[in-house]
């Protein structure tokens, strides 16, 4: 429990910075409301959330995704609990986390590598799309080792780690690829093709463990991404969906968010 909530405190901090970075002018107003996604990829343990002492997200299932929640800027105090339990007997809680404005995140409970429970946000890209593309970001968050992602049969990204995501804008329609450990030929996911919708922005996370065979995907999906004013891009929730694969077509942002995560982890440790 103690390494929860301190892997709960650290993506709170990193939540409140990488929605300050994302944000842009909006933040500077403070006043539209964020899109807060969450994705629940730790194995076994379904939770009820809550936030500011309200049940927000009952139920909420391993490799589900809920949301998106419309927060206003501020602060906000969430705790996870055994469905039915109190507050007071969270599993997890993160108090005065604060919510800039104008961001769009997902916040992932999941595995770290070596399996301990983290809580990694990600600020995620809603820039509009030209006529005929889709967005495809996808996010390691296993605890697997480092994979190379392959579309008809080659390497098109090479020895990933978590918590690393890649990203790219590509043509829309569907893109079949599959998963391998790196350097080797040993599929862990795949092949399967995935549906790439135009004006959406598809999110794949990897989840669950590959010692204890509980390797996963969950997805979510962005809308209103078209480059002609269509509306708010905003999150739609997914579920897992066993053996589809991963296909990888660039990489955004990685360096940054490791830096990021770890400095923030050192200014909390001050605290």
């Amino acid at each position: 429990m103690t390494i929860l909530k301190r892997a709960a405190a650290t993506g709170a901090v990193a939540l409140i910075a990488l929605g300050t970075a994302g944000s842009g002018p909006a933040f500077a107003g403070a006043r539209a409301n964020s899109q807060v996604t969450v994705v629940h990829g730790i194995p076994g343990q379904p939770v009820d959330v809550y936030v500011n002492g309200e049940k927000t997200i009952p139920g909420f299932q391993p490799g589900k995704v809920a949301g998106p929640l419309s927060l206003p800027a501020g602060q906000y105090d969430i705790a996870l609990t055994k469905p039915g339990d109190a507050v007071g007997n969270a599993l997890l809680t993160v108090d005065d986390a604060e919510v800039p404005g104008g961001a769009n995140l997902s916040l992932v409970a999941h595995l770290t590598g070596d399996g301990k429970p983290a809580l990694t946000p990600f600020a995620n890209d809603t820039g509009k799309l030209a006529a005929g593309k889709a967005r495809l970001i996808v996010r390691h968050t296993a605890a697997a080792p480092a994979v190379d992602v392959r579309a008809g049969g080659q390497p098109v990204f090479e020895d990933l780690t978590n918590p690393k995501e890649a990203k790219a804008d590509v043509d829309a329609g569907t893109v079949s690829a599959d998963v391998v450990l790196a350097g080797t030929q040993t599929r862990v996911l795949g092949p399967a093709d995935l549906d790439l919708r135009e004006g959406t922005a598809t999110i794949v996370y990897a989840v669950g463990s590959a010692d204890d065979e509980t390797l996963d995907l969950v997805t979510q999906s962005i809308t209103g991404l078209h480059s002609a004013p269509g509306g708010v891009p905003s999150g739609d929730g997914g579920q897992a969906d066993r053996g589809v694969s991963l296909p990888w077509y660039g990489v955004g942002g990685a360096g940054i968010l490791l830096t990021l995560l770890g400095l923030l982890r050192l200014r909390a440790a001050r605290r």
